[in-house]
């Protein structure tokens, strides 16, 4: 089935190996705020993009970094198996946080995207 309606982005986060040294860049050149948010076991820098989506910054083992787009879907479970039915792999099957549901897929052409759906949705499964 195809999306009748495009998928807005609602997020753009940034997977880095130096989160100090990203947050100095995006700062002076942007004007971005971060704030910092203490997660369950490593940090999380919220970034204030102005208008538009919301942002973030994530220090892991990457050895290049990427900016990761979240779609925001009506429904977390169905966009993720629809993915998978155009050919891409699933990376991170939908799970829940505090403020949504969220997947993470890596097309055939090797780029990702992230599905996001917001608590004031509910997911099929949990229905």
């Amino acid at each position: 089935m195809h999306s009748r309606f495009p998928r807005p982005v609602a997020h753009l986060e940034l997977h880095t190996a130096d989160l100090p040294s990203a947050r100095e860049f995006y700062s002076e050149l942007l004007g971005w705020r971060a704030e910092l948010i203490e997660a369950a076991e490593r940090s999380y820098l919220a970034l204030d993009l102005g208008e538009g989506p919301s942002g973030g910054i994530v220090e892991c083992g990457t050895d290049r970094a990427l900016w990761l787009p979240y779609a925001s879907v009506p429904d977390i479970v169905s966009a993720t198996e629809r993915a998978k039915e155009l050919g891409a792999s699933i990376l991170l099957e939908p799970r829940e946080g505090p403020a949504g549901w969220r997947s993470v897929v890596r097309a055939p052409d090797g780029g990702e995207v992230a599905f996001w759906q917001p608590k004031a949705s509910v997911p099929l499964d949990a229905a």
